[in-house]
């Protein structure tokens, strides 16, 4: 079964910081073990590019404020991303539970129109 794991739009800091904030809803979609406050995972690109992210939590609070650290900060940058621009994580479960990853960033070209950002030029 196919699914999205997170969809966001790239906010300012989400492009040129090391991590990027998403939202709680999708904390569901990644196991992160009893006892701890992370999970790694990879997720492969349009390209077929493998890329290392960690899913993280707060260990202390009100509120678990999820975050994706790992390669994003060099994702982000090689990528081109933009605010405004488009993040998904679309999740594969095989029979076994066993979970697989796909990352895409789209960009708005007009009126809801989302091209990849592989497509633009530099």
């Amino acid at each position: 079964m196919e699914a999205v794991a997170m969809e966001k739009s790239v906010s300012k800091s989400d492009a040129t910081n090391n991590r990027m904030e998403f939202p709680k809803k999708s904390l569901k979609n990644f196991p992160i073990p009893v006892g701890q406050n992370y999970f790694n995972f990879v997720a492969v690109d349009t390209l077929g590019r493998r890329w290392g992210f960690k899913v993280s939590i707060r260990n202390v609070g009100r509120y678990k404020k999820p975050w994706i650290s790992g390669q994003w900060r060099r994702y982000a940058q090689e990528k081109g991303l933009k605010k405004g621009d488009r993040v998904k994580l679309i999740m594969q479960v095989e029979g076994n539970a066993v979970r697989s990853y796909r990352i895409t960033a789209e960009r708005n070209l007009t009126m809801g129109i989302w091209i990849p950002v592989e497509e633009f030029a530099r």
